[in-house]
């Protein structure tokens, strides 16, 4: 008799243990504000040398191949969220102007069959956009004044050009695509870990887009000399 109870209870454990299973939430879907957010968080990770350029762009891939937010939160699990990153105040460096009211807006350079140049002594913002359609974009920061470390410039050049040009001792990094164009940028890594870092994200579609140093211009130089005129 018990073997026959036993025999009748065996069929019935399997249909518990599927209930079990088919009860499992399914994996949430990302949608397209969940993978820029994550975009962003490696987008910043590259501007800090968190990410080399190769990491960033095998983790970009992954990010808009990513279906579900499983897929994505494995990508900056080992790296800072976004807005979340704090560091130690520091004394402003010989290049550096003490950031107090510093706007937080980008400054927009455009060029629409037209020239655009930004060059001499002039502050540079956070962030700069750079768009040239048929035209050309020059942005020179051999003499500029750095309010803050990091400096990012977006570029996009649609059958037009867009040139970078940095002095030697500051850290220059990119990370940008051209479909039938170029995009080129001169990795430089500066002798001091708190020198200024330019970085240069770029698109470009039938253009240019070139970001390298200037042989001879360093920024130490140029602080030099504005000390100087302070002191005369």
């Amino acid at each position: 008799m018990d073997l026959e109870k036993h025999a009748k209870a065996d069929p019935a454990a399997p249909a518990k243990a599927d209930l079990t299973k088919h009860a499992e939430p399914p994996a949430l879907r990302a949608s397209d504000a969940d993978r820029d957010r994550i975009a962003d968080i490696l987008r910043d990770a590259l501007a800090e040398g968190r990410l080399d350029a190769t990491e960033h762009s095998e983790r970009i891939d992954a990010v808009y191949r990513a279906k579900t937010l499983g897929e994505l939160e494995p990508l900056v699990q080992d790296l800072p969220a976004s807005g979340a990153r704090s560091r130690p105040a520091a004394a402003p460096r010989p290049y550096e102007v003490a950031e107090t009211g510093a706007p937080a807006d980008a400054e927009n350079m455009i060029a629409i069959f037209s020239a655009t140049t930004r060059k001499g002594r002039w502050r540079v913002g956070r962030r700069t956009n750079a768009f040239s359609l048929f035209g050309s974009v020059e942005i020179d920061l051999t003499e500029a004044l750095f309010e803050q470390r990091l400096t990012v410039i977006n570029a996009t050049a649609i059958f037009g050009n867009v040139e970078v040009r940095v002095p030697e001792n500051l850290s220059l990094r990119g990370s940008g695509t051209g479909i039938f164009g170029n995009f080129e940028v001169d990795t430089l890594e500066a002798d001091d870990p708190e020198a200024p870092v330019v970085v240069v994200n770029g698109y470009s579609v039938f253009g240019n887009i070139e970001a390298k140093p200037k042989r001879g211009k360093l920024i130490a130089d140029l602080h030099q000399r504005l000390r100087k005129r302070l002191e005369s």
